[in-house]
């Protein structure tokens, strides 16, 4: 009999690449996918998903606790993988009350719906719940930034800088603490940077792409020198894939590509490779468009993640790397955008 497993989130980036290679891999699972529906979920990502029939979708919020526990009941839950947050930094420091809602609130409702119905008190699961746990996925935000030479390693120290890292650290805090209260099998993964298909258009990467095929001006923060460990989303998926089958319980994975760039590199790369496959009428470079505009309100100057554990304890490795997936990603946005 197959598991009806939620997952959070799905019509999201991560999520929405996740749910088609995770029923493609694992026919004994049922997907129920929980999402809102705000502006970075559409459901034009899962159009491959619609047809399954081990595939629904449930327009709701995870704040809803009524919802929620109607879900656990109705489709006998047996495992949580919880992608749904909000995540754009920029909104974040224009509406935090949102992003504490979303982030913290509704983290609380999915695991606190989940223990009661899984374990009859703690330390003591129900027997027929004894396998049940909850993934939560969280970001390498919630260590806040870094020297020119250190690696966020899974005992960093939080120290998150914006209200949208601060929600996050928040959310990990409670799950850890259903972990250590009351005894439930948990795993959480913090990730850097993602990027590929299905991203949602105002992240960078789909920004470069979209301003520079309209031929306006690519907008950089600061002096474009921030550093970020860039990791191809569907090698976080399989890592996610890995931790929650047989990830340690009461444990913390960091997913990262060990692909460090500055978001200079980053407009740069993404304009060489423009030039090659659409190249400009009047034959001037992408990188004639590049502009910078005035940092971010607590920019963190750099992130790197140390995958070692993940590595060494899981067998996970990366299959792409920048200079791969890059270039599948720009080849997906060209299809998307028709060119």
């Amino acid at each position: 009999m197959n598991k009806n497993i939620l997952v959070t989130g799905c019509a999201g980036f991560i999520g929405s690449n996740f749910v088609p290679y995770f029923l493609d891999k694992y026919e004994n699972y049922n997907i129920i996918n929980l999402d809102l529906l705000t502006y970075a979920g559409d459901l034009e990502n899962l159009k491959e998903c619609e047809k399954n029939p081990r595939y629904k979708f449930i327009k709701g919020d995870i704040c809803n606790r009524d919802l929620v526990e109607f879900i656990f009941t109705e489709y006998d839950i047996q495992g949580v993988i919880h992608f749904a947050a909000e995540s754009h930094v920029d909104n974040s420091i224009k509406n935090p009350g949102v992003f504490v809602q979303t982030n913290v609130n509704g983290t609380f409702t999915l695991i606190d719906v989940a223990q009661k119905y899984w374990m009859n008190k703690p330390f003591e699961y129900k027997k027929e719940y004894d396998n049940c746990r909850f993934h939560h996925i969280s970001t390498d935000e919630v260590y806040g930034t870094l020297n020119e030479t250190d690696l966020f390693t899974e005992s960093t120290p939080y120290a998150p800088n914006s209200p949208y890292s601060a929600s996050k650290a928040s959310s990990d805090m409670i799950v850890r603490s259903y972990q250590e209260t009351y005894g439930m099998n948990t795993v959480i993964t913090n990730c850097s940077n993602n990027y590929g298909p299905k991203q949602h258009d105002e992240k960078l990467i789909p920004t470069i792409i979209r301003k520079a095929l309209n031929n306006e001006a690519i907008p950089i923060y600061g002096d474009g020198k921030n550093i970020r460990d860039w990791l191809y989303v569907l090698d976080h998926c399989k890592g996610i894939d890995l931790v929650y089958h047989t990830g340690k319980e009461a444990n913390v994975y960091n997913v990262g590509g060990r692909n460090e760039r500055t978001n200079l590199q980053i407009v740069d790369t993404i304009c060489s490779i423009l030039d090659t496959k659409v190249p400009k009428e009047d034959k001037s470079s992408y990188k004639d468009l590049i502009t910078f505009v005035d940092d971010r309100a607590g920019h963190d100057r750099r992130y790197a993640i140390d995958a070692t554990k993940l590595e060494t304890e899981l067998g996970w490795k990366a299959d792409e790397n920048f200079d791969s997936g890059i270039v599948l990603t720009v080849d997906w946005y060209l299809a998307k955008f028709k060119v």
